[in-house]
């Protein structure tokens, strides 16, 4: 076994330094610390100099206090954790083991408390264990954690045979086997706290997935296999080849890199990039905005691409450890895998459901080969993975994918392959990112690589989002997934070419990042594909027609009044046909789904579904009638009421009070639910509210019904606010009577009550607050998240007339706020507009809202008055 190396020159202690004060020992410390941080300010990439002094003044520290606190020369001090290793990060703590002897009296124990007394007095951040050789090995057998820390402890001052005898013990007692079996199992559980991938939004830089972490991993298992325990020495024993250890040493020079300045930039022991400190950590390293990045983006972007390769490679050492330790599995023979289509039987075997060239030189001699390993993957029954020879095969042979290699008519239809079978499709392309491989044969993907989005609402990289959207569209073609979506799935069935959904898919977002309108771009960047790959003029065209018009149906469905039957047509012949239809629609939906978990909700499903079905009938001939879908509405309405027992008779009171545009706004459910409340109350003295549960997913329904007045709507958008309800949609109507018949969708984030007591809550108190008729409360400035305080979104207000040239149209663009929508409100009321609707779209933590006006000449008629409009709501949405 290959243990660090000892500073011990002698069975006894070391030769006593001269006495130091501990004044002077505390200013020695400081000198030798700040010395060494200046000097990385000056050369921030010289990031081994940093630790590895740090790690060599502490051990100098600690050698003259040991010596101080008059240890007894049959102890000895062993450095552990990171300075074990030779490296101490700015704000580390120093981690050392004091060994005993096995007997030992209360002089020791006085004398080991001085020490670690006296590192504290001197401003070492010490971690220290106190443990005689027995409760070492006692404790490694029931800890893999101790056991760990064991491993790599390296000796600084002491008794020289009883640190032997310490690590011949150890070494009796360290089965290789079952310490790989317990640090993969480790391993799992930690990559899982961070939900199984190196790209969270705040990545620790330690302990993610890709992070130090699993580079450390490798060298402890090796350690305990005894395969070396560095670099050089795995690359000596064959377990790395020079190119590997070439790339394991730069990439984790990368982490070290971040993690350094991260300790300096925050000024304390911090391994998270937190938004709060990416840009300060960028900037420290020397990184730049440009036009199309900011400096933090740079930043993770770099963070991303190393933890992606140190994932990559831990996964190939990882196995190829494991076949040392268990070599006979590894030498067990493949099974041939035969019957794919025009590849040759036998050319792959399924070892254990793992797959792997029978010639490993394959891919040096036949690069597309490459490429067929992903058509077998898709392909073979009972395939999961690929083995370490493959993934190190395939890692050495990217480099072989060169402009050539992606212009070969066989790599083309080799990658059609993959993208058009009816299964393994995403694990496909996941892998191929995985492996680097779909970014070298796709070189516009390759750009997206990590590159975070701070537009607060998604939540993934650009690479990632798209491979969930990819993962997205083809659950809906999957039947064992059909109840999540059961809409969307019985359109897929009918679908025909699924696979040029899942291209639009691949290449919806591909052009983000590069300045300009990605969608324009990303069509151009499919056309170039379709002409390469040889696709059809109408397949090329079908694709391209999804990624540029990927964010409209969204768009409309949102933000614009879906019972205008103009909106409606409009949007119909922009899609232009049923297949349009149905597979922007399922691309809006998996898009959506794919941002983040928090985007998607019931009532964004209900928008999209309505708008399908509206357009559907206009593209089946049904011209836009407004008469006759007025009757079919209210006809529908009747026949609920009846199932109540009302008649007619017995919903004219308030319908005699309703116009038309009531009804074509308004679901006939949802006028029934209105008469039904109201037809015995149309002339209450009193505010009438009603609420129940959302029909059609989260939330509440909330009618409200009582005299108009100009602050209604702000009045209610304080109450909610107040209460913290998210308004997700508001329907405003004044009847002919001149009274308010308002209906809300409302959600709360966190529900700390039963809907039953909701509801109640909500009928009551509001109308209470309706019939105060106080003054409006001053706006309360609400609290925004670190990811929002950090990357705010530019508030941007846009006032234009409608087509008819009869209201006004608002759109709002801001960071999503607490009080935000009762900010907007109370401006309107204070300038006595009056809203008729309000589109509320949340994406995360950023708002994009839409709000129908209704305005007195003097309000709105002139230039000046709009321009002061959008000039106090700005004001608004920036306090």
């Amino acid at each position: 076994m290959s243990f660090p190396p000892t500073s011990l020159t002698s069975e006894s202690a070391v030769v006593v330094p001269e006495p130091i004060s501990t004044v002077d020992m505390r200013r020695a410390w400081r000198d030798a610390r700040q010395a060494l941080l200046a000097d990385f300010t000056v050369h921030p990439q010289r990031v081994s100099g940093l630790v590895q002094g740090l790690s060599r003044a502490a051990d100098q520290s600690l050698r003259t206090l040991w010596a101080e606190a008059g240890m007894p020369a049959d102890t000895a001090l062993l450095a552990v954790g990171g300075v074990g290793r030779g490296e101490l990060f700015p704000y580390s703590d120093v981690d050392v083991l004091i060994l005993l002897p096995d007997a030992t009296g209360q002089a020791t124990q006085q004398a080991a408390e001085r020490f670690v007394a006296s590192c504290w007095d001197a401003g070492i951040e010490i971690g220290p264990s106190v443990r005689t050789v027995q409760a070492c090995i006692e404790e490694a057998a029931q800890d893999v954690t101790v056991q760990t820390t064991l491993l790599e402890a390296r000796a600084l001052v002491g008794d020289a045979a009883l640190v032997r005898r310490f690590r011949k013990a150890f070494k009796a007692h360290l089965d290789p086997r079952a310490f790989f079996q317990a640090k993969m199992l480790e391993m799992r559980q930690r990559h899982a706290k961070f939900e199984n991938t190196p790209y969270a939004l705040e990545p620790n830089c330690k302990e993610s997935p890709g992070g130090l972490r699993d580079l450390q991993m490798l060298l402890w298992v090796a350690r305990a296999a005894r395969l070396g325990g560095s670099w050089q020495q795995l690359r000596k024993s064959g377990v790395l080849s020079s190119y590997e250890a070439h790339k394991i040493q730069a990439n984790e020079r990368t982490l070290k890199r971040i993690r350094a300045h991260l300790h300096l930039v925050a000024g304390r022991r911090e391994d998270r990039l937190v938004f709060d400190l990416q840009t300060a950590v960028a900037s420290s390293l020397g990184l730049k905005p440009d036009p199309t990045k900011r400096a933090g983006e740079g930043l993770m972007q770099h963070y991303y691409w190393a933890a992606k390769a140190v994932e990559q490679l831990n996964q190939i050492v990882l196995l190829t450890i494991e076949g040392r330790l268990w070599p006979e599995l590894a030498a067990q023979p493949g099974v041939p895998i035969t019957q794919i289509e025009d590849i040759e039987d036998g050319r792959f075997l399924d070892k254990d459901g793992r797959l792997e060239p029978a010639d490993r030189s394959l891919y040096e001699r036949d690069p597309p080969a490459i490429l067929e390993t992903f058509v077998v993957f898709t392909q073979a029954p009972g395939i999961r993975g690929l083995t370490a020879p493959t993934l190190r095969a395939l890692y050495h042979a990217r480099e072989r994918m060169d402009a050539a290699f992606c212009r070969s008519p066989r790599s083309h239809a080799l990658f059609l392959r993959i993208i058009q079978s009816p299964q393994g499709v995403t694990h496909a392309l996941r892998l191929m990112n995985r492996t680097s491989v779909l970014g070298r044969y796709l070189r516009v993907f390759r750009r997206i690589v990590g590159q975070m989005q701070h537009d607060l609402f998604h939540v993934y990289t650009v690479d990632q989002h798209i491979l969930m959207v990819v993962r997205n569209v083809r659950r809906f073609f999957i039947l064992e997934h059909a109840h999540e979506y059961l809409f969307c799935s019985q359109l897929a069935a009918s679908m025909e070419k699924p696979w040029r959904l899942v291209l639009a898919a691949l290449f919806h977002d591909i052009a983000k990042g590069r300045g300009g309108d990605h969608s324009t771009l990303g069509t151009t960047e499919v056309r170039r594909f379709g002409k390469a790959h040889g696709l059809s003029t109408e397949d090329t065209e079908f694709v391209a027609f999804l990624v540029e018009h990927h964010l409209t149906m969204s768009r409309v469905a949102q933000k614009e009044d879906l019972s205008d039957p103009e909106v409606v047509t409009r949007f119909a012949q922009s899609v232009g046909d049923e297949p349009h239809l149905t597979a922007l629609y399922l691309l809006t939906v998996a898009d959506i789904r794919g941002t983040s978990p928090k985007v998607w909700n019931g009532w964004k499903a209900k928008l999209l579904e309505d708008l399908y079905r509206a357009t559907l009938r206009v593209l089946g001939g049904q011209a836009p009638n407004p008469q006759a879908e007025l009757q079919q509405r209210q006809q529908e309405a009747r026949r609920l009421l009846n199932l109540y027992g009302i008649d007619e008779h017995g919903a004219k009171a308030l319908w005699d009070t309703l116009d038309s545009s009531y009804f074509l706004r308004h679901e006939p459910a949802d006028v029934a639910w209105h008469t039904r409340q109201l037809m015995r109350r149309v002339q209450s003295a009193d505010p009438v509210v009603s609420s129940r549960l959302a029909p059609f997913g989260e939330g509440l329904q909330v009618l409200v019904y009582c005299p108009d007045q100009p602050d209604l709507f702000a009045r209610i958008c304080g109450f909610f606010d107040s209460h913290n309800f998210s308004i997700l949609d508001a329907k405003i109507h004044t009847t002919r009577s001149n009274w308010a018949l308002d209906s809300f969708i409302v959600v709360e984030p966190h529900l700390s009550e039963h809907y039953r007591e909701l509801i109640s809550m909500v009928e009551v108190e509001l109308a209470r607050t309706l019939a105060a008729r106080g003054p409006l409360p001053e706006p309360v400035r609400g609290r925004v998240s670190r990811r929002v305080r950090h990357f705010p979104v530019q508030p941007r207000v846009e006032l234009r007339p409608d087509e008819r040239g009869q209201r006004w149209i608002l759109s709002v663009r801001a960071s999503d706020r607490t009080g935000l929508l009762f900010a907007i409100a109370r401006v309107l009321a204070a300038r006595g507009i009056s809203v008729q609707l309000a589109k509320i779209m949340t994406l995360g933590e950023r708002v994009e809202d839409t709000f129908l006006l209704q305005a007195q000449e003097q309000n709105l008629g002139n230039e000046k008055s709009q321009i002061a409009l959008e000039n106090e709501l700005l004001e608004a949405l920036a306090n």
